[in-house]
């Protein structure tokens, strides 16, 4: 019989004696069970790795079991576009066999993952969200990073929801699925990686890719309550994935905790001939500890605390601070250079762009995009090549700078959103706006890696994060403090009330 437990736990198969599970279950897992009350900790993707080496669990039973998850909850969340359950499953039981034969191809080995639907994969159709979009575009083949996915061994579930093309909002009549906060389905997830981030909250996969163009990545992870990791530009190749901002995309890892984030990210990075600006560079993952004697943290505040942020922002993110000058760190304050010139010159970037890809449709089947999508991209039509060309200028500047505040310090933090999930009608309608609350499009501009790791919630329950950024390549960096606060803290442990209430009608049928 399979009982997924929490949306995460693999089949439990023969147990008459409930507490049983003690004996084969890593403690924090079995600790949750036995209680009997909402599940407030969820395995990570290491968790995971381990408990399937161990035997206490199967590929095949832990991709059955979020499957069951997504049964339950996606038709409310909105999580997935496309779903691959029996790709997934026959995934799996080649996991298993491998892994039983010996061959063990890392972290990610039978791990159930998601691909943002602008992210080519030769499984299914790749729709941005846009009936613009051909359904043949990217359909011969998977995308470098998908490849990458697939060698390490992960089952891909699916694909997961996002805005059209990255951009705008969704409208009601959109033939799409509505993602949806686990957290309180009727606020905004976040976008436009939403499908992926609520898809890891509510525990329907362990892992998955999302794409940051200025903040796509880290926005939903932030009003979600995971962790997302916008790896350094030219890390990740990018090619397979539907452009919006060429030199302001980056296809990254979303899951978790910041080391389940390292391990996504060491299997997809480094150079493919495909993509002229990845780099080889490839990522490899070390183990960490949460010491942070000898590391240098500026803390940068201006423009990141508006009159209209969460009134429980400051508290927390500065008890986010001091939790990381108790682990060893040297902290001081600092100003990021020319932070109000780098959102224009990245609005100016985003907008020529985005109109350089769309053009042709754009002329053609003007009516076919959704409104806010039109918006964003005909903006580019006002922006002349020496505009485009001054942004350029700008962005270097501000490299420049940055590099000399980084000979100061190691990493900077900040936060990610001033403000906790607006209510989705009011998203919808335009009167909440996130990119005014959104502190994210100056790391695109820049090119640096920064993590977005949840620090806590406001006074509704609803998770606040802040940023972790680092110089370029330094992606150990910023992993190393998400790892260490992460060890410190439990707020990427814990899941919203629809999942433990999935989690605690399945512990139900488990005793019967």
């Amino acid at each position: 019989m399979l009982v997924p437990v929490g949306g995460i736990f693999p089949a439990l198969e023969d147990l008459n004696e409930y507490t049983q599970i003690v004996v084969i279950w890593p403690t924090t897992w079995a600790t949750a069970c036995l209680r009997e009350v909402s599940v407030s900790e969820t395995p990570s993707l290491l968790d995971a790795a381990v408990a399937l080496r161990a035997g206490a669990l199967t590929s095949r039973g832990l991709t059955e079991s979020v499957l069951v998850t997504a049964d339950r909850l996606d038709s409310l969340l909105g999580s997935f576009i496309t779903r691959f359950d029996d790709f997934a499953l026959a995934a799996a039981d080649r996991a298993d066999a491998e892994l039983a034969a010996g061959r063990d191809r890392g972290p990610l080995h039978g791990i159930p993952v998601a691909v943002k639907d602008i992210i080519a994969m030769s499984a299914g159709p790749t729709t941005a969200q846009s009936v613009v979009l051909d359904r043949a575009w990217g359909a011969d083949k998977d995308a470098p990073v998908v490849a990458r996915l697939r060698e390490a061994g992960a089952v891909i579930t699916g694909k997961t929801t996002t805005m059209e093309f990255g951009c705008g909002r969704p409208e009601r009549t959109a033939p799409f699925p509505m993602p949806r906060n686990p957290w309180d389905p009727d606020t905004w997830p976040g976008g436009s990686s939403a499908g992926t981030a609520t898809g890891i909250s509510a525990g329907m996969f362990l892992a998955g890719l999302g794409s940051d163009t200025g903040g796509s990545i880290r926005i939903p992870a932030a009003l979600c309550g995971i962790t997302g990791l916008k790896p350094t530009f030219g890390r990740v190749p990018k090619s397979g994935c539907v452009p919006l901002g060429y030199s302001l995309d980056h296809i990254g890892p979303m899951a978790r905790s910041a080391a389940d984030c390292g391990v996504v990210l060491a299997a997809i990075s480094g150079r493919h001939h495909s993509d002229p600006d990845s780099v080889g560079a490839p990522f490899e993952m070390t183990e960490t500890d949460a010491d942070l004697s000898g590391l240098r943290i500026g803390v940068a505040r201006t423009g990141h605390f508006p009159p209209t942020a969460d009134p429980a922002l400051e508290d927390v993110f500065d008890s986010a601070v001091a939790q990381l000058g108790q682990l060893g760190a040297a902290i001081a304050e600092v100003e990021l250079p020319l932070y109000a010139e780098m959102a224009t010159a990245g609005a100016v970037t985003l907008a020529s762009e985005a109109l350089a890809y769309h053009r042709g449709d754009m002329t053609t089947r003007w009516n076919d995009y959704l409104a806010t999508t039109r918006a964003v991209i005909a903006r580019g039509s006002m922006v002349s090549g020496a505009d485009y060309v001054q942004a350029q200028r700008v962005r270097r500047a501000g490299q420049s700078a940055l590099g000399q505040l980084f000979a100061e310090v190691d990493v900077v933090i900040v936060p990610t959103m001033s403000i906790t999930a607006p209510k989705l009608a009011d998203y919808l309608d335009g009167a909440a706006p996130l990119s005014f609350h959104a502190h994210t499009e100056y790391w695109n501009s820049v090119g640096n890696p920064v993590l977005a790791v949840p620090i806590g919630s406001n006074a509704t329950g609803m998770p606040l994060s802040m940023q972790i950024a680092g110089r370029p390549f330094d992606e150990a960096a910023v992993i190393r403090v998400g790892t260490a606060f992460q060890a410190r803290t439990d707020h990427h442990l814990r899941v919203p009330a629809l999942a433990h209430a999935d989690a605690r009608h399945r512990l139900k049928g488990a005793r019967t």
